[in-house]
Order: structure tokens, then sequence, then C-alpha cells
């Protein structure tokens, strides 16, 4: 590859933005971070990569990001991830993340940007009859989350025919962990991902752990999903990225998961035995639409990407997303 263009990372001060703009570092593209700071933390942020503190719907400030810095790609994580707030806000979800990607998405043509790496979901599958599921399965979500984000998909899909771009949409599994360096993590306050409620709950931050449902359809009655490490989920986007490079008439659409699962009580295990305590579990009923088992099939990620997972163990994760809330308590005191 000739010299690498510059990427737009929008959502860059969040969560899963966070470790792609760490990523792409490691890897010495240019990176730029636009985030509005509204559940993203500044913190997250390298001091020495470029940041401008603005939302993606404001056209004049892409075009000025896009002129100042030569993006030449897109990746893009702004949005809104809570579902059960999606359920009770759809509006806010169509807005979010379907309405201001559409503004994002018309800012990148009008502004020649031939590459955009989208943050979808395994939401888009909603609750798939076969598992593991493939990308091909089909689209049946059930909240507007996942709506939100797979009309995105379909808008990329249908610009991609018309214009001189491509894109890669990655449809991620249960993300979980932190960086291994310590550089970023999982760090919104009343987060609702398993692993990182767990690691709340064994170091005092929460007083239990709700357990919804103990009768699905799997060995212990919990629910089983596919937990990826968010920094082998990171490098995912880097090698996507290069593959739109590589091949301009090419897009992709790629599960992202380890194409395992874990219970709910697998990984409350695996959280006891790494702080030697035992969490407080509470079981309650089923949330509605919570399937069985979500488990992803891989091996698209895996033909057409050199992906190699490098924490593709639960044991890691746990550690990962521990010492990172270790750490956190001293950035941010509670």
């Amino acid at each position: 590859m000739a010299s690498k263009p510059a990427v737009l990372v929008t959502g860059g001060a969040g969560y899963i933005g966070s470790h792609a703009v760490l990523a792409l570092k490691d890897a010495e593209w240019p990176v730029v971070v636009l985030d509005n700071l509204v559940t993203g933390f500044r913190f997250a942020i390298p001091e020495d990569v470029p940041f401008h503190e603005g939302d993606i719907e404001d056209a004049d400030l892409l075009a000025r990001i896009f002129g100042e810095h030569g993006i030449g790609a897109i990746m893009h994580f702004a949005g809104s991830v809570v579902v059960p707030e999606s359920v009770e806000n759809p509006l806010k979800y169509y807005h979010n993340n379907t309405a201001k990607s559409r503004a994002l998405i018309d800012a990148a043509i009008k502004g020649g940007v031939q590459h955009f790496i989208f943050s979808s979901t395994a939401a888009t599958y909603g609750i798939p009859e076969v598992s593991p599921v493939t990308e091909d399965s089909p689209k049946s979500p059930i909240n507007p989350y996942g709506t939100s984000k797979l009309m995105t998909e379909i808008m990329l899909a249908d610009v991609a025919k018309a214009h001189d771009f491509n894109y890669c949409a990655l449809r991620y599994f249960n993300v979980a962990g932190a960086d291994p360096q310590g550089r970023s993590g999982q760090s919104t306050a009343g987060a609702t991902h398993l692993i990182k409620v767990a690691v709340e709950a064994a170091l005092g931050k929460r007083s239990h752990v709700s357990v919804f449902g103990t009768d699905f359809d799997t060995p212990d009655g919990t629910g089983v999903r596919d937990y990826i490490h968010v920094s082998d989920l990171a490098a995912a986007h880097v090698l996507a990225l290069e593959a739109l490079i590589a091949e301009p008439q090419r897009s992709l659409t790629m599960n992202c998961g380890y194409g395992r699962g874990f219970s709910v009580l697998d990984v409350l295990d695996a959280v006891d035995r790494a702080t030697n305590r035992t969490i407080d579990r509470r079981l309650e009923g089923r949330r509605a639409g919570d399937p069985d088992a979500l488990i992803s099939d891989n091996s698209r990620i895996r033909a057409s990407v050199p992906w190699v997972p490098r924490y593709d163990d639960l044991p890691t994760i746990v550690e990962h997303a521990l010492a990172w809330e270790r750490k956190l308590s001293d950035i941010r005191p509670s």
C-alpha cells in the first residue's frame, strides 16, 4: 500500500471507537477524531491525535475536517447503543443512528471520501432461527436499535452502487474487555454489557448482577453469547480498511465474533475466579426478545481478511476488563 490516507474516526472517544483509534495509531495510520462527548470521554483520545468536538450532522464542520486533514476514509462509531432505550425512545435512535449517518455519508460523498467502515451489530438479525449466524441469515431486527443500524447498512449499499465509494459493515457480537496496555476501556457509567457489569460488581461498584432468565435452551439455562475482545475487534477494522483500499470496487459485510459462546453463568464464574470472590447473583425473569444463544459464524471475515484473534479467551477478556475497571477508579473517582 502506498501512503496511508488519513482516517476520520467518528465516536472516537467512545468504547470501541477509542480502541480503533489505538489500533490505527499502532499501525501508523494518520488518525483524526470527531466526537460530541455526549457519551465519550476526552481522556480516551491520545494527546497527539487531532480532536474535533462536534456532531456528525454538522456538514460545515465535516467539510472543514476533510479539507484540513485530507481525510480519505471514515470509521463510523458515533451513535446510540442501548437496546431498551431504543424501545422507549425510537426517534432518538432513528435520528442518531440513521438520519445522522445519512448526513455523514452525504458529506463523505461530497468531500470525495471513498472508503467507509461502519459499526453495525448482530442486532440486525433479531432472534435467529439458526445458530451460528451467517451474514446471509434473515435480517429481522426486533428493536429500533437493530433497525436503525440495518437502515444505515442499506443506505451504504445503495450509495456504493451509485458513487465511487466502498464500505465495510462489521456486525459485532458481544464486545468486551479493554486495551491490554491499559490505554482505554469501557468507561460508560451505567453500562449494560454483562462483563462490564460483572467486574463492577466484583469490585464493589454494584451490589449484584441480575441474571435475566434461567430457562433458556442452553446447557445451564442462561443465555449464551459470543464475546469478542475489543482489541481484536479494533484490529478487524484496520484490516477491513486495508481490504477496501486494495479493492475499491468491493464492499464487505462481515460478522465479528469468535464463533463460540459462553453463558451468563460462565461469565460470572470467570469473574469470580479472577477476583477470588463471589458476585451476588439475582435471578430474574427473561427480558423480551433475548434469544437462547447468539453466536457468530465468522468464516467470512477469516476468509476475507487476515484476521487472527489474539485474545480469544474468556479469562483474558475478564482480566483486561478488571484491570481497566481498577484504573478507571483512579481516572474518575466514584
